[in-house]
């Protein structure tokens, strides 16, 4: 109850601090895209149960192919594009601290005591966020980035996310958050 309760007061207060910012990259990433600049996918959380993640479009269509605009690698860079996700964390769909959600066929394929994370709200931050800050950067440097993610990336992971599972404090929240807080700075 009282992490629900930290979790609503920290997402109401970004909101008043951040709100004009996240209305204004959502203003500007519809001008970028052409389109409706809040990206809206399913992920699997609690209990494996899908719900809508938000997120700000970094990505546009470029004679039919996707790729990230000059502004779109700036929010993705900042982790601005994230800030909607304070939405989630609002309605009770996310925790500021927890395992990240991930896409159908990842979490709700987990087996064994591995599907102890399913107990967690997902959050916009954990552990393996931070060891993983640059995750598109080591995907990216794949020969074969789908194998590399599916053999090492998400395995490790999930024994990070299982330790925070089992280890959790309210006090480490704080930590994980604080760490979160400056690594985004130090990253820009």
């Amino acid at each position: 109850m009282a992490k629900r309760i930290f979790d609503i007061l920290f997402a109401i207060t970004a909101l008043l601090l951040l709100g004009w910012l996240i209305i204004l990259c959502w203003l500007l990433a519809s001008l970028d895209t052409k389109s409706n600049g809040l990206f809206i996918q399913k992920r699997i959380g609690q209990f494996g149960n899908p719900f809508n993640i938000y997120k700000l479009k970094s990505m546009k269509a470029i004679n039919g192919v996707k790729t990230n605009s000059r502004f779109g690698n700036f929010i993705r860079k900042t982790k601005i594009d994230e800030l909607p996700q304070l939405l989630n964390v609002l309605m009770g769909q996310m925790s500021v601290v927890g395992p990240r959600p991930d896409v159908p066929d990842y979490y709700d394929k987990l087996q064994g005591t591995d599907r102890e994370i399913l107990e967690l709200k997902p959050g916009l931050t954990s552990p393996a966020t931070l060891k993983y800050a640059n995750e598109e950067t080591l995907l990216a440097q794949q020969k074969n980035p789908l194998h590399y993610n599916d053999t090492i990336l998400f395995p490790d992971k999930v024994k990070l996310n299982l330790y925070y599972c089992h280890t959790r404090t309210f006090f480490g929240d704080l930590k994980i958050i604080w760490q979160t807080a400056i690594s985004l700075f130090h990253k820009n």
